[in-house]
């Protein structure tokens, strides 16, 4: 993966789950619930077990996850986890608007 394509690649991601975080914890008022979230959504992403299969076949299906997890690419990883950082991000700011007397609905 070129540089440039890495790079806006992380910057969507961040600025994704910033945005989806933002207007959850918005919303539901629970500061940190992307962040809880996000490693589902991850899951989701990285695997192409689907989610009832977890339950039927967790042995199987955990270690298939294991295996992609495992293969992914570094790229790969420093997207996943720009993901992460904007939806930890998104819980700060609304933390921190709260305490500067903000209120969202």
């Amino acid at each position: 993966m070129f540089l440039p394509v890495l790079l806006i690649s992380m910057l969507l991601f961040f600025v994704l789950f910033f945005g989806i975080g933002f207007l959850l914890n918005m919303l539901l008022r629970m500061s940190w619930i992307m962040a809880i979230i996000y490693p589902i959504v991850c899951i989701f992403i990285i695997d192409n077990v689907k989610f009832v299969e977890y339950f039927q076949a967790p042995v199987v299906s955990f270690m298939a996850l294991g295996e992609k997890i495992t293969a992914l690419a570094v790229a790969d990883i420093l997207i996943l986890i720009s993901g992460l950082v904007g939806a930890i991000t998104s819980g700060i700011v609304i933390k921190l608007l709260r305490s500067k007397g903000y209120q969202m609905f």
